[in-house]
């Protein structure tokens, strides 16, 4: 079991997930807002959502206060910042917005949020189906809210392609290592891996499920 003290290496390992999966969701977000001709605001509010809404929903569940973007205001910073940057950038460079501008940081943004969000739930002494529900949660509700703020029916649900289920196996990956006694920092580091490497490579090879038919 994660010892509740944790080092301060996994701290830092962690903060730094955090950071980047927050990152990588509000590009995806932002990518998705100017695809649909959000203005300033509204790409800022769906970058917003997709960063914090599957985090927020866990800290709601495991009952943590304060909710990490509000621990961590810096974050909110951090979104209004590149919010603005990518405006600028792609209205001047008249960069086209293809899907892979928001599946790339979504890939990235679903291994650390999955691994990370386990592993917190893992660390607040939740069960492991809860601690892998959580770790669920974090990774992929952001990207499902996003797509409901642009009018888009959820890809989560409709493009057949693994993404719940890598979320599933990162978690899983997480718990595995953690019965394991793998040090909980490499054990982080080793499921957001897999996970995000695993659906790289889905988008890539165009890997489908198949789909259910009435």
């Amino acid at each position: 079991m994660i010892d509740p003290v944790t080092p301060s290496i996994l701290m830092s390992v962690q903060s730094g997930i955090e950071v980047f999966a927050v990152i990588a969701f509000a590009l995806s977000g932002l990518a998705a807002g100017l695809r649909v001709g959000m203005d300033f605001v509204g790409i800022c509010f769906v970058a917003g959502v997709s960063a914090f809404g599957g985090g927020t929903l866990r800290d709601v569940l495991l009952d943590r206060r304060p909710f990490f973007w509000v621990e961590q205001d810096h974050l909110l910073w951090l979104v209004i910042i590149l919010c603005l940057l990518a405006s600028i950038f792609v209205r001047r460079s008249h960069a086209e917005l293809t899907e892979k501008w928001i599946q790339v940081p979504d890939a990235i943004g679903l291994g650390l949020f999955a691994a990370l969000g386990t592993q917190i739930a893992l660390i607040e002494g939740a069960s492991i189906i809860v601690a892998v529900l959580m770790g669920v949660i974090s990774s992929t509700l952001g990207g499902v809210l996003r797509d409901i703020l642009c009018n888009v029916v959820p890809k989560a649900f409709s493009d057949h392609q693994p993404y719940i289920a890598l979320a599933v196996l990162g978690s899983i990956v997480l718990v595995g290592l953690d019965r394991l006694d793998v040090t909980p920092w490499i054990s982080l580091v080793v499921a957001v891996v897999i996970t995000t490497v695993t659906r790289l490579i889905v988008l890539a090879l165009n890997v489908s499920i198949p789909a259910w038919r009435a």
